[in-house]
């Protein structure tokens, strides 16, 4: 089985607008062009951020006549535009023989709100899964969206690839369980101009010793680009922080020669499994007096 796999990381253009199907149309052709350069790099996967075709401003779905938010009107979004462009970016996934991820929404039956999605097309440009997210901010899962309920975990040329959306980074739940079920990256795609978020990315390349991609809308680059976090924390690439569409690229090496990747795979996450399945139970004292805390000068 090969041990590399070429992960390309997008900053593209995100609109907040469902409605303007010119917007949707630009985002769908920016992502097309990314798509086409990561495969010119050799990139195998290519990540999008959350919401890459649109991610919908609050204050365009989610406003009332007083300034008041109030349930999003779903039925003013070009569904159709979102679906043409989506269908369009798998045709060209499989003419590059590139895996693609990308964010929008997935429409549920009404009255239910839509999820917010990444989307999974195949390098045979196959839709072959959708991560919903889970866990949503007060004003999603107040206004706009229905929660998603399951992890998702895809597989790329034998590496597992978890997934997670933007304000998730805040769950370690979620990024824990990602390593329980054995994942070589995770893939958080945010829409969030914020530079905290991008150092707790850092923090589970550490904590869990996998790759995270990292991706970021382009008109939020200037605070943190998108990026590729190896395992133990470092920046293994990352996008220009200018404001502008481009992509990070590096490899998922399982056979990495670099000595903080090599530590973080071969001896940081076995020991911390072990250590959490029960490598310390023989080593505890039980009955000695001197372990009573009142004795311990």
């Amino acid at each position: 089985m090969p041990r590399t796999l070429r992960l390309a990381v997008a900053q593209s253009t995100v609109p907040e607008d469902p409605t303007d199907r010119g917007a949707l149309r630009a985002a769908g052709q920016e992502i097309r062009t990314l798509m086409a350069e990561a495969a010119g790099a050799g990139a195998q996967l290519v990540q999008f951020p959350e919401g890459a075709l649109v991610y919908p401003s609050k204050h365009v779905m989610a406003a009332g006549t007083d300034g008041e938010l109030v349930p999003a009107d779903w039925r003013r979004a070009a569904w159709d535009v979102m679906r043409e462009e989506a269908e369009s970016i798998a045709a060209l996934a499989g003419e590059l023989r590139l895996w693609t991820a990308f964010g929008s929404l997935h429409p549920l039956t009404p009255p239910n709100r839509p999820h917010n999605s990444l989307f999974i097309v195949s390098d045979r440009g196959e839709l072959v899964a959708r991560y919903d997210k889970r866990f949503l901010s007060h004003t999603e899962v107040s206004y706009l969206y229905t929660p998603g309920r399951e992890p998702l975990v895809f597989e790329v040329g034998g590496f597992r690839i978890g997934c997670a959306l933007c304000v998730e980074a805040h769950f370690p739940p979620l990024f824990d369980e990602y390593e329980r079920l054995g994942v070589d990256c995770v893939l958080l795609s945010v829409m969030v101009d914020d530079a905290p978020r991008a150092r707790v990315a850092q923090a589970y390349g550490t904590l869990y010793c996998y790759w995270v991609g990292y991706a970021v809308p382009a008109q939020f680059s200037a605070t943190v680009p998108s990026g590729i976090v190896a395992p133990g924390g470092r920046w293994l690439a990352q996008c220009p922080a200018d404001g502008q569409p481009a992509l990070a690229v590096a490899d998922i090496d399982l056979d990495s020669a670099d000595t903080d990747i090599d530590v973080a795979l071969r001896y940081a996450r076995p020991w911390r499994r072990r250590a959490q399945e029960g490598l310390y139970k023989d080593r505890l004292v039980a009955g000695d007096p001197r372990s009573d805390i009142r004795t311990a000068f």
